[in-house]
């Protein structure tokens, strides 16, 4: 019987690659690879999807870890999302990352117009945590380990 073995990547599929790309290396994390444009038999027994064509762009935390997959569908037309969704929504919500400086990078985030969802919240004295709503509606949970 097969097993997880370890915990990949996150897939995030956009309108604007460019634009979300450039979000999440400005927040810190490092090209991995890409874009690279995918499209024949392989992608279309994965995603189900006959004629598809995607760009993709491979991210990742320094020092490694979990990757962050963008995907910007040009065939078939990309269907709308809910990009006012809030956290209790079903589906998956948001995509989390551990930061130094909390107050600096929400403010920095703020100046690109980026806002908070709610406000910065802390967590027994040891975690401090907020909610930013970057491009497209992605949701991007930051916490510092205060404590």
């Amino acid at each position: 019987m097969g097993a997880i073995k370890r915990f990949d990547h996150v897939g995030i599929t956009v309108a604007d690659l460019d634009t979300v790309t450039k979000f999440f290396l400005d927040l810190g994390l490092e090209k991995l690879g890409g874009p690279v444009q995918m499209e024949g038999e392989f992608l279309d027994t994965v995603c189900g999807i006959p004629e598809a064509r995607t760009t993709i762009v491979m991210l990742q935390a320094p020092g490694g870890g979990t990757g962050v997959e963008l995907s910007s569908f040009e065939r078939p037309d990309p269907e709308p999302g809910q990009p006012s969704a809030m956290a209790n929504e079903l589906g998956l919500r948001s995509v989390a990352f551990e930061v130094d400086d909390l107050p600096a990078l929400v403010a920095r985030l703020d100046q690109d117009g980026y806002e908070l969802i709610g406000g910065v919240g802390e967590y027994e004295h040891i975690w401090r945590m907020a909610y930013v709503r970057g491009p497209e509606g992605i949701i991007v949970a930051l916490a510092e380990r205060i404590g």
